[in-house]
């Protein structure tokens, strides 16, 4: 019996010795991977694309991937086709009225927005409101921050799922993408952003030949 009892704890040390090793592993991996700030990854949008250490990932000239089309009805009403707008910098943000995150942001698109066309800069502010239940909800959103860009209505979210797969795609609310002047896939990011972060998604596109 003896004997019986040391081997059962042989294999309970043993035991206990590989679970700690595996959540040591794990552990380990995932502070990798949530440190893994200004690398390059390969195969999104079409090639390399390096994300910085404010988490926005940006994509050389050459490597960039198309921008699906993007069109239907806006929150006010209208109709909208982002191929249209090919010539200039189109900023996409995704948001949805009951994100406080997007609440938080909202102030730096309406400001940014409005100095840039006053400017009359080449670059087209485009909102993508979803997982709002009415338009209504949007639209006292859009007034209450002073968001004078249209935004297209897609409550079940199918419009961010046009996205090509292994692309820099809006896969976060809010997200935002910046599609350069020939409607590819620049830079995207997956947080809130303030006036900075967003004029430094922008200016580098605008600046482009």
């Amino acid at each position: 019996m003896s004997l019986s009892r040391a081997t059962r704890r042989r294999r309970s040390t043993s035991g206990r010795a590989i679970l700690l090793t595996a959540v040591t592993l794990a552990s380990a991996l995932t502070l990798t991977a949530c440190g893994d700030s200004g690398s390059k990854s390969a195969g999104s949008a079409g090639g390399n694309y390096v994300t910085g250490p404010s988490g926005i990932s940006t994509v050389a000239k050459g490597d960039r991937a198309d921008a699906p089309k993007l069109d239907g009805a806006t929150v006010d009403g209208k109709t909208l086709d982002t191929t249209t707008l090919k010539g200039k910098v189109v900023v996409l943000n995704v948001w949805g009225s009951w994100c406080p995150p997007c609440r938080a942001e909202a102030p730096y698109f309406a400001k940014v927005s409005k100095e840039l066309g006053d400017a009359g800069k080449d670059v087209a502010f485009v909102g993508i409101n979803t997982r709002d239940t009415s338009t209504q909800n949007a639209a006292a959103f859009e007034q209450n921050f002073g968001i004078t860009y249209p935004s297209l209505y897609d409550p079940d979210g199918k419009l961010m799922l046009r996205f090509p797969k292994n692309t820099l795609n809006p896969s976060a609310i809010p997200s935002t993408v910046v599609l350069d002047k020939e409607g590819k896939i620049a830079a995207r990011t997956l947080a809130a952003v303030n006036e900075e972060q967003l004029r430094s998604m922008i200016d580098p596109l605008l600046a482009e030949q």
